[in-house]
């Protein structure tokens, strides 16, 4: 599947950004800018997001399909890949599956384990949110308060809502839905091993990278190297744009 990609900047490797759930490429906006004025940039939507096409297939292998394919048609392999949460296990199974394809892999706040199912109840709060016409931004957000009962992540939710006079999510929310055990799972490829060099970056509130998931980094990843960013929970570029551009750009110009 070719993936909607945002490609900024001059300069190789390319970076490629690969958001989390219900995201898009556009909440890489001011990272991207940042990076795309050393280097080429490119943000990609990711199955079911942002401007990408809609598929009932949640894989990760088939995520990290469409990652390859799409910066092999953009000319932009090999990348150093950047992924947050579970654009970080596409990224970790991209590196895995086509080591060749990855100059560097960065992993922002997940682990390569199974995650519990916790958002499931937020997305049924927005499968169930009575679209009718003429819908206001404050009539949706009111809607999600008992699911999502932080304004930041509601805020974060209905940019996939597109309002006027027939409201519809952007997104492929009944494929995500559906697809839920696939996108709480991982499995990396039997005897996969990426040995390219390798950054996990955790949010300092956040419980996503544990101390006991290093062992299994260290096995799949095995330069891992791992960065604790100050005042950031587990959607550190945005709590902390500036460290998380400081901690990646040392990462990039770092010797190998």
């Amino acid at each position: 599947m070719m993936l909607h990609a945002i490609d900024a900047g001059q300069g190789d490797p390319p970076l490629a950004l690969l958001h989390g759930l219900f995201g898009s490429a556009r909440n890489f906006g001011s990272v991207q800018r940042a990076f795309a004025t050393h280097r080429r940039t490119i943000g990609l939507d990711l199955r079911n997001h942002g401007s990408s096409p809609h598929d009932a297939d949640m894989r990760y292998t088939s995520m990290a399909a469409d990652v390859l394919q799409t910066l092999d048609a953009m000319g932009a392999l090999p990348a150093t890949l950047l992924g947050h949460s579970m654009g970080g296990k596409a990224a970790m199974q991209a590196a895995l599956t086509q080591p060749g394809a990855a100059a560097r892999l960065i992993v922002a706040d997940i682990a390569p384990v199974p995650n519990p199912p916790h958002l499931r109840p937020v997305a049924a709060a927005m499968a169930s949110l009575q679209l009718g016409p003429g819908m206001t931004r404050a009539e949706a957000d009111a809607a999600l308060a008992d699911a999502a009962p932080e304004a930041g992540m509601r805020a974060f939710l209905l940019q996939n809502l597109q309002f006027g006079q027939t409201p519809h999510w952007r997104i492929g929310l009944q494929e995500i839905i559906a697809g839920f055990a696939d996108i709480e799972a991982w499995d990396a490829p039997t005897g996969a091993r990426y040995d390219g060099p390798t950054l996990f970056i955790a949010g300092a509130t956040s419980h996503y990278i544990r101390p006991e998931h290093r062992p299994i980094i260290r096995s799949l990843f095995p330069r891992a190297r791992f960065v604790t960013l100050k005042n950031a929970g587990h959607w550190l570029h945005a709590d902390n744009p500036s460290g998380f551009i400081a901690v990646v750009e040392a990462f990039l110009t770092a010797s190998a």
